[in-house]
């Protein structure tokens, strides 16, 4: 009897500690998931080791750490990843999506076809799917199995305009610009505010030379999107246009964003050659070869420029690069001597004339040879082709016309928009963030205020943190010491509780180092041991109104995960069951406001919350309460202009958008464009 009851106590104990393990992994899937929604990647990717390590059975730890890599652009490790995961469940669709889209971007388009393929075995619903899947054909140049899914898809979902788009580009290669256009018209129909569907416009334009049209199209297209890639290809129809001031001025634009675009560089350095401006000139080519040391031709345009210059010698080292490679290029060997005869080396001059001469005196038995010895190639009859060259076009002969993409005039731009669950971060319209109590803050734009409040600084000169607390809507991702440091501060924060008296502020000292390891059950936890401790602590109620506000965000995003007809422009907030959540965030802010009413930064997420509760005209109220305090505070002059947007009062909405604009916010300014015709 007693060793029976001995072996049911052992039994009991065995099974406490298996629920124990199991409620811990389960905790570290949670917190593991929130740093990974709140981009803490290199966090994430600890919870999940711990994941696996204890139970490397589950699949779910491989996906999400999967996940983590591929937005640390480690696409090996998230394909293994996902593989393991694939291979303890052959039935979870996000796998192979995930696992496509590391593929896709190692270009293994056959592996990544054949991961949409099982995919859409058990979800033939999800059209984002099928689009990868084209986009995947697309890219393996298979056009027509690819326009056979988009039709497919077309079929499915009619308002579905990334196809079309596609489709279009399709029609495109294919020399069918009628049809082309009756499908940008159809998703104009559905997105009038898609800058895609207008530079696409243009390129069919630029096929029929209709530069005017060609220009204005991609002028709207970059009205919707300023920072786009699109000045690249507006510069190449001024060009054809004969404006070479516009053209260098689109480049100098498309260089403001991308200061290494290689293209834009080499095409600009060519137009100020034009022009006389060849210290300049000299500069975009010396960018060239800095990105593309092997770039010959780029090291051939400079040659000249150095030559027209008088560095000689720099000449000489360019064009001996040049000869190397293309030893049958007389030009460069006419150039040489010029560099010799200048330098006074006439032996050399000499040798490299006599070159020329007998590869001049061999032509004239032979049609077939031209002056350079580099064959013309096969160009082709339109007009336009003669003032450029494709990038993937190496002949030297050809040094002197502006470089395309390769896909620039044909329109098959397909690499880059490949679609899925993690990729959908792009929210055309969304409220900026909360303001947070942290440590930490991101490298902001020039000209941003710093924030400040008497009693953030009170609590610093106490001492009784372990740094410096701030208050920011910019949030920045911990790096590997910092996250060391934050879990060693929890065990200090622990000892200091059992042994020190000050309970209040020590246990929002530690419910911050848990808010920062993304912890939120154990934040939250610590933030109401404080208010209990000391219900005047104000910090510890706007604090658990921030961290039950991310916990709120991330069950949202969850809920709406499944939705399949999100609307293109605006997001609804509120999923059902949350309200009694958001009625919790609102009182500990309202809490918050009554203890420290002077704090801009409460009234301002308050307003959040109340967007989020299509509470618009108190949302407003709330955001007007703030800019009271602080009259400079840019999200919240962001935030009102958006909300009197969602009421469809326009006017005042982009005023106050113009206002957060002025204050540095300058994502307003995009926004301003989308609601002024």
């Amino acid at each position: 009897m007693i060793l029976r009851r001995s072996l049911y106590i052992l039994l009991f104990l065995c099974c406490l500690s298996e629920a124990k393990g199991q409620v811990n992994t389960d905790h570290m899937m949670r917190v593991g998931r929130n740093a990974l929604y709140f981009s803490d990647y290199v966090l994430s990717i600890q919870y999940f080791n711990q994941v696996v390590s204890a139970k490397p059975y589950l699949y779910e730890p491989y996906f999400f750490r999967g996940l983590a890599k591929f937005y640390l652009d480690d696409y090996i490790g998230t394909e293994a990843d996902c593989s393991e995961a694939i291979s303890r469940n052959p039935f979870a669709v996000d796998c192979y999506q995930l696992r496509g889209l590391a593929r896709v971007n190692q270009g293994k388009y056959v592996e990544a076809v054949g991961d949409y393929r099982n995919a859409l075995i058990h979800a033939p619903e999800e059209e984002d799917m099928w689009y990868n899947l084209a986009l995947c054909y697309a890219n393996l140049k298979d056009y027509d199995a690819a326009m056979g899914v988009l039709d497919t898809l077309v079929r499915i979902v009619p308002g579905y305009t990334l196809a079309l788009n596609m489709r279009a580009q399709i029609h495109i290669q294919q020399g069918d610009t009628v049809a082309a256009l009756s499908d940008l018209e159809i998703s104009l129909k559905k997105n009038k505010y898609d800058p895609e569907v207008y530079a696409i416009r243009a390129l069919v334009y630029l096929q029929q030379e209709r530069y005017v049209e060609a220009e204005a199209e991609l002028t709207y297209a970059i009205h919707l999107n300023p920072k786009s890639n699109y000045y690249i290809h507006r510069a190449l129809i001024r060009y054809y246009r004969q404006d070479l001031r516009g053209a260098m001025n689109d480049y100098d634009l498309a260089l403001e964003l991308d200061s290494y675009n290689v293209l834009g560089h080499y095409n600009r350095g060519l137009l100020r050659a034009q022009v006389g401006d060849d210290n300049r000139a000299i500069e975009d080519f010396n960018v060239v070869i800095e990105c593309e040391p092997d770039n010959t031709i780029a090291i051939f345009n400079r040659a000249l420029l150095l030559m027209q210059t008088g560095d000689l010698e720099g000449a000489e080292a360019d064009l001996d690069r040049v000869l190397e490679e293309y030893p049958k290029f007389l030009y460069g060997y006419q150039c040489r001597a010029d560099v010799y005869r200048k330098q006074g080396h006439w032996e050399e001059a000499e040798r490299d004339e006599l070159m020329v001469l007998r590869a001049q005196m061999e032509e004239q038995g032979s049609l077939s040879v031209d002056s350079t010895g580099e064959g013309e190639g096969n160009d082709s009859t339109r007009k336009e082709d003669k003032n450029i060259r494709k990038e993937s076009d190496k002949n030297i002969k050809k040094y002197h016309r502006l470089v395309v993409s390769d896909n620039t005039t044909e329109g098959n731009n397909f690499s880059s928009v490949y679609r899925g669950k993690v990729q959908n971060r792009n929210v055309y319209v969304a409220l900026q963030p909360l303001y947070v109590l942290t440590y930490y803050k991101k490298d902001d734009e020039v000209g941003r205020v710093i924030h400040y409040h008497r009693y953030l600084e009170s609590i610093n000169q106490m001492g009784e943190l372990p740094l410096s607390l701030i208050v920011t809507a910019s949030e920045r991702s911990l790096d590997d010491k910092q996250i060391a440091f934050h879990f060693k501060d929890i065990d200090v924060q622990t000892v200091g509780l059992a042994t020190e008296s000050e309970e209040a502020i020590r246990y929002f000292a530690r419910g911050i180092d848990f808010y920062l390891v993304q912890d939120f059950e154990a934040a939250i936890n610590d933030f109401t041991q404080g208010i209990i401790a000391d219900g005047s602590l104000w910090l510890s109620y706007y604090a658990r109104a921030v961290v039950r506000y991310k916990q709120v965000e991330i069950e949202r995003v969850d809920g709406e995960a499944n939705s399949q007809h999100a609307s293109p422009l605006f997001t609804d907030f509120v999923v059902d069951g949350q309200f009694g959540d958001y009625q919790l965030i609102l009182a500990d802010l309202n809490k918050a406001a009554d203890l420290a009413p002077d704090f801009a930064y409460t009234y301002y997420n308050r307003g959040n919350v109340l967007s989020q509760l299509k509470e618009y005209r108190a949302a407003i109220q709330s955001y007007s309460d703030a800019i009271a305090i602080e009259p400079n505070l840019a999200e919240a002059y962001y935030n009102r202009g958006l909300t009197y947007i969602f009421l469809g009062e326009n006017a005042r909405g982009v005023a106050d958008l113009s206002k957060a604009g002025e204050l540095g916010l300058y994502s307003a300014y995009n926004l301003i464009k989308r609601f002024t015709e």
